[in-house]
């Protein structure tokens, strides 16, 4: 705690204070100290009970996804109220964890948006790699009558599976970006130069293009 509270940058703090996160150290100082850290679950269980931000991401880098039961991820992601803690927590813990189909189906259908975009992220994964099972056109639906009114984290997890459903599934390309243009959620996001903007139909035009020219 005291090595992460000397990696502390105010400058860094306020950034990422603007995007809800309640933390100040270098994202890249902090993996090279998980890096030198290696794989210490429990150091990260007593990392994690710390509530701390920064100790939180540090906590989720040196962990051992695969030791978690299902009821501890759940608590965590309740817990976990901040994006970046979030996020991480979701993506290197829960999608490589035995429980995460389980978590998935839980996730998706709970009244707390923040829990419920989770459930999309992991949708979304699924759509990406193993399709099989999913009801895609199902799940059009569900984006085309809940996206435009969710609130802006769980908006912008089911905007990335509408995405993912267009990029990978040309059956159901034309629908996807028909209702991405109705919806025009995320239309207007600024997108720096050279970067895709998450608007669907563009996002998906474009990387149906790259996919192409490979």
């Amino acid at each position: 705690m005291a090595e992460l509270a000397g990696l502390e940058d105010p400058k860094a703090r306020a950034v990422n204070e603007r995007h809800g996160d309640d933390h100040g150290v270098n994202l890249g100082k902090l993996r090279a100290l998980a890096k030198r850290l290696k794989t210490r679950p429990e150091l990260a269980r007593r990392l994690w009970e710390t509530r701390d931000g920064a100790a939180r991401l540090l906590a989720i880098l040196i962990c051992r996804p695969k030791s978690f039961e299902r009821d501890e991820l759940d608590a965590m992601l309740r817990e976990a109220r901040t994006p970046k803690v979030h996020d991480w927590l979701v993506n290197y813990v829960v999608k490589k964890n035995p429980h995460a189909e389980s978590l998935r189906l839980a996730w998706s259908a709970d009244p707390d948006p923040a829990v419920a975009s989770a459930g999309w992220a992991l949708t979304t994964e699924r759509v990406a790699k193993r399709p099989a099972g999913l009801d895609l056109a199902g799940l059009l639906d569900v984006i085309e009558a809940e996206m435009k009114d969710a609130p802006d984290r769980l908006q912008w997890a089911m905007n990335h599976c509408l995405a993912q459903i267009g990029i990978e599934h040309a059956e159901h390309r034309a629908r996807a970006i028909a209702i991405g243009e109705r919806l025009e959620v995320l239309k207007d996001y600024p997108t720096p130069p050279g970067c895709t903007s998450p608007f669907a139909p563009v996002w998906i035009t474009e990387m149906v293009r790259r996919q192409d020219d490979e």
